[in-house]
C-alpha cells in the first residue's frame, strides 16, 4: 500500500495522490457507515448518504481521525457520524414540519375583506353593550393607541385606573363576544 494514499498528510500536492487517498477513505469506510446510519435515520437513504459524506469530509479535514499508521479510525468515524445524525434529528425537531409545494396550490387565496368586516361588526356590537367607563378606556388605548399616561390625562383619571379599567374592559369584551357566539369560550360555571 502506498503510504501517501493511506495518509493524505504525507501526500504531496499531486491531485492524483489526493484523489486516491479520498477514494480509499470512501471505499473502506462508507459502506459500513451507510449501513449504520440507515438504522439511525429509520431507513432514510438520502439523509444517511448525506451524513456519510459529511462524516468523510470531517475525517479528511481532521488529522486526529487517523492512527499513527495513517489509517482512519473507524471508531472516530462512527462517533462523528452518530453525532451528526443526532444534531440533524434535533434540528428537525426544533422547527415546524415542512409541507411539499404541491399542497400550497390546494388552498386558494381567501377574500379576507368580508371576514374582517364581520369581525369588526361583532366587536363594535360588543363594545356598544359595555358600560361607558370601560368602553372609553378600550377605545383610547386600543383604537386611538394612546399610552396609559395619555389615556389617563384624556379621561381625567389616574394611570392605575386606566390599567385596571383596561383589564376589566378586555375581560368584559371577551365575555360579550363569547355570549354572542363569536368566539369559543369556557363553559359558564354552573350556579346553584
Amino acid at each position: 500500500m502506498d503510504p501517501a494514499v493511506e495518509n493524505p498528510a504525507s501526500a504531496g500536492n499531486d491531485p492524483s495522490e489526493l484523489d486516491d487517498a479520498l477514494r480509499q477513505l470512501q471505499e473502506r469506510h462508507a459502506p459500513a457507515l451507510l449501513h449504520y446510519l440507515l438504522r439511525l435515520t429509520n431507513g432514510d437513504q438520502h439523509r444517511a448518504e448525506d451524513i456519510v459524506q459529511e462524516t468523510l469530509i470531517r475525517a479528511w479535514s481532521h488529522p486526529e481521525a487517523r492512527a499513527d499508521s495513517g489509517q482512519w479510525s473507524r471508531a472516530w468515524l462512527f462517533t462523528v457520524a452518530r453525532r451528526i445524525a443526532i444534531d440533524q434529528l434535533r434540528a428537525i425537531g426544533s422547527r415546524p414540519p415542512e409541507l411539499p409545494d404541491e399542497r400550497i396550490d390546494a388552498y386558494g387565496e381567501r377574500d379576507e375583506t368580508i371576514d374582517r368586516l364581520l369581525d369588526a361588526r361583532e366587536v363594535r356590537a360588543a363594545l356598544r353593550a359595555m358600560p361607558e367607563r370601560l368602553r372609553t378606556v378600550l377605545v383610547a388605548v386600543y383604537f386611538q393607541e394612546y399610552s396609559t399616561a395619555e389615556a389617563a390625562e384624556l379621561l381625567d383619571v389616574p394611570p392605575g385606573t386606566v390599567k385596571s379599567r383596561t383589564y376589566y374592559a378586555l375581560k368584559a369584551l371577551r365575555e360579550a363576544l363569547v355570549e354572542r357566539g363569536f368566539i369559543a369560550g369556557r363553559a359558564a360555571p354552573v350556579r346553584r
